[in-house]
């Protein structure tokens, strides 16, 4: 089988593998279609340092089932189309133990601790994999992982119909997170230095976009929020300005949810936080969002392929990495095709 593989930081093929064979209470899926996420071109460029080599890429998964054991508990059979959930945990810590598996003593991200599923055929537990509905094509289930990221820090502040969420970074998750925000009858504020990517997200209907290079951040949003500030506040570019300016966009009595990675720790004003009494909560991954997933695509209430920058077959996703690592500005979600 086909499977896009990185040697090492940097080297990144298309490579020919051996078939892999189900262990005990796993399915055998066949890969239909993969995203390119950017923890994938950050294992490229090997600033990742969760990653271990070689290692096969791929945790945006959707494919058909080959062979699945008939206990599994979602009553799937060979023949369903379904989405892989990408994140395994041990089941027996305190975080699994209260259902939140996202946060597991010992969580094991494909493409990232383990092998991935970019690739013809691939291996998974049987009780992880979500089936899809009728008439969703490859390429929109696909969609559903990075979904489950943005609806996870959504979920993570408490977001409730009318209120306003400031998002910063309008990558894909925070496209998306500003998109379940309305979707949610909520008010979506985009923050961004790109000025293109600003554009492209009022493009998609984003309410309220600002550049926060060329125009006052703080003020802006005391003007759209009169004077309030923003209930939930929503950190998507791990930039540690970023991180530090969430406390002076939230409102009196709101929440912050940091879903970015830093790269160093952020030194906070923790008068400021005591004073607003906010509260600050991570946003890991994700844990039990697919279904919702599903559904937001399914019914167009949050349409993902608005953000599909284009779609390749899998002998072209090694050139295409390599050049999104080059001119990101060019991206947003490549689909890869099997």
């Amino acid at each position: 089988m086909k499977a896009i593989k990185l040697e090492k930081p940097w080297e990144v093929a298309c490579v020919d593998l051996e078939k892999p064979v189900p262990k005990e209470g796993e399915a055998l899926i066949r890969i239909k279609a993969a995203g390119i996420c950017g923890s994938d071109i950050g294992a490229f460029r090997g600033t990742n340092s969760l990653v271990s080599y070689p290692r096969i890429i791929g945790h945006e998964l959707a494919g058909e089932i080959v062979s699945i054991p008939e206990n599994n508990k979602n009553g799937l059979k060979p023949g369903d189309k379904v989405v892989v959930d990408p994140y395994l945990y041990c089941g027996n810590c305190y975080p699994c133990s209260i259902k939140r598996t996202n946060c597991c003593n010992d969580l094991k991200v494909l493409g990232v601790h383990v092998d991935g599923g970019m690739a013809e055929y691939y291996c998974h537990p049987a009780d992880m994999l979500i089936k899809i509905p009728e008439g969703m094509t490859w390429e929109q289930a696909a969609m559903a992982e990075p979904l489950t990221i943005s609806l996870h820090g959504i979920h993570r502040g408490g977001f409730k119909e009318g209120e306003y969420c400031a998002i910063i970074g309008a990558g894909t998750i925070g496209l998306v997170a500003g998109l379940v925000a309305q979707a949610y009858g909520g008010h979506a504020i985009l923050l961004d230095l790109v000025q293109e990517r600003l554009d492209f997200a009022k493009s998609l209907g984003i309410e309220h976009i600002i550049n926060s290079g060329k125009e006052d951040p703080v003020e802006r949003i005391r003007e759209i929020t009169g004077g309030m500030m923003a209930q939930q506040v929503m950190e998507c570019s791990g930039a540690n300005v970023a991180i530090r300016s969430t406390l002076d966009y939230v409102c009196h009595a709101g929440r912050i949810t940091l879903t970015g990675w830093p790269k160093k720790e952020t030194s906070l004003p923790t008068d400021m936080i005591t004073k607003k009494e906010i509260d600050i909560r991570g946003a890991r991954t994700s844990a039990g969002e697919f279904e919702e997933a599903l559904d937001l695509i399914m019914t167009k209430k949050v349409d993902m392929m608005k953000i599909l920058t284009k779609v390749i077959p899998v002998e072209e996703a090694a050139e295409t990495i390599i050049d999104i690592e080059k001119n990101p500005g060019n991206y947003l979600k490549v689909i890869v095709t099997f």
